[in-house]
């Protein structure tokens, strides 16, 4: 396969347009896997990026704007198939993202009695409990999962919570899924280790977020004790990343942002949040990690304080939520970027607008401040971008 790719849509297979064509389990694994196998040889194959990625994200200059598209859920590989693993070999990321387990999923002890089917869940209508007792749904042609029911309704619980029912995070197998990629990637590429949930997530996955919106107003001792349960969790769990080696940064998530705004108010965040932040932040530090802080939606009034908290890198810039050039002018040279394109645009522009769209995000967030930008999509990837578009995607991010 050479460049100059055409994205004509008889060259997808997968599950259909609906994403409700039946596709036997076993066949669904074996397509997840090749295509991970065949971009995990073209990283292999492809040269050293690690060093000039880290001086980048440091603020130190780089040739030119990471790239990090690997950004998929189940669907999307079951839909594109061969077509965008193609793609992913014509043009490799840079980054390399390593996840220990599916977020909604978690851990799975060897000893649990039913073990999830991590593909089979997140392929079809399902539901299940996680090792944090958090119950979860997904639905067939969705993209990740909704919790449906919490362990924690109301505080009463609290006690036996702390004493019985956070996952124990030194288990030494717990980081086992991340060692195979290390082992291939971390020499050469700059690998970012994945920890989803982190503090508000992880407490709203617990409590719901109805309860935990109130009681950040009408219960704040229990709150300030759960937060500070889940701060000492992460702790450990940045300290497993450190102890892996070849960890270049540590890409945590907790949505704060709607379209317009936080969900709180930034008093409220700093109150409950801040401080908590900057132990993860030093933690990861300590251990010669970068931080990476994922927060969808519009956290203008934040990211400063996430600068100060010690965030290396702020993630994912939705450009329909914040405008990106405001948020440049403020903190480009300041903190380094990721990602800024727009998935939901992409999904509806024509291929020259989508080459239009990358080419405006470099020349905004990128090469004002030495290249220390990653071009990625602002969520996930999404199965309604038509083929062209994703051709014209990877042609545009590789042709700086």
């Amino acid at each position: 396969m050479t460049r100059g790719l055409t994205g004509e849509s008889s060259k997808v297979p997968g599950i259909g347009e609906s994403g409700t064509s039946p596709v036997p389990l076993e066949a669904r694994r074996r397509l997840i896997d090749r295509f991970n196998r065949r971009i995990d040889e073209a990283q292999v194959a492809n040269p050293p990026t690690k060093e000039w990625v880290r001086r980048a994200l440091r603020r130190e200059g780089g040739p030119r704007c990471p790239i990090r598209l690997k950004g998929l859920s189940y669907e999307v590989i079951l839909r594109y198939g061969d077509f965008l693993a193609d793609l992913f070999v014509t043009y490799p990321d840079d980054i390399v993202s390593i996840p220990i387990y599916e977020p909604a999923v978690g851990y799975q002890s060897g000893g649990r009695d039913a073990p999830i089917d991590t593909i089979r869940v997140m392929t079809e209508n399902a539901e299940w409990t996680d090792e944090w007792g958090t119950h979860w749904a997904h639905v067939i042609g969705g993209v990740g999962a909704t919790p449906i029911g919490v362990p924690l309704v109301d505080w009463s619980q609290l006690d036996a919570y702390l004493a019985h029912g956070i996952p124990d995070p030194s288990l030494p197998a717990r980081m086992e899924a991340a060692i195979p990629a290390l082992q291939l990637h971390g020499a050469t590429k700059y690998c970012d280790g994945r920890t989803n949930m982190v503090l508000f997530e992880r407490l709203h996955c617990l409590h719901g977020m109805e309860n935990t919106l109130e009681d950040l107003y009408a219960a704040p001792r229990e709150t300030e004790r759960i937060l500070d349960a889940l701060t000492e969790y992460y702790l450990e769990i940045i300290r497993a990343w450190g102890r892996l080696g070849n960890v270049d940064a540590l890409y945590a998530t907790d949505d704060w942002g709607t379209q317009t705004s936080l969900m709180i108010s930034p008093e409220m965040w700093r109150r409950f949040f801040a401080g908590r932040y900057r132990r993860l932040c030093d933690e990861a530090h300590r251990q010669g990690i970068a931080l990476v802080f994922h927060s969808c939606g519009n956290v203008f009034d934040i990211i400063g304080d996430l600068i100060d908290a010690g965030v290396d890198v702020i993630n994912p810039l939705q450009p329909e939520a914040m405008d990106l050039r405001l948020v440049a002018r403020e903190f480009g040279g300041k903190v380094a970027f990721w990602g800024g394109l727009s998935d939901q645009a992409i999904a509806v522009q024509t291929p020259a607008q989508v080459r239009d769209e990358v080419r405006r995000a470099i020349d905004t967030l990128g090469s004002p401040y030495g290249n220390a930008y990653v071009l990625c999509l602002s969520n996930l990837m999404m199965p309604e971008i038509p083929p062209d578009n994703l051709v014209a995607l990877f042609e545009a991010c590789h042709s700086q």
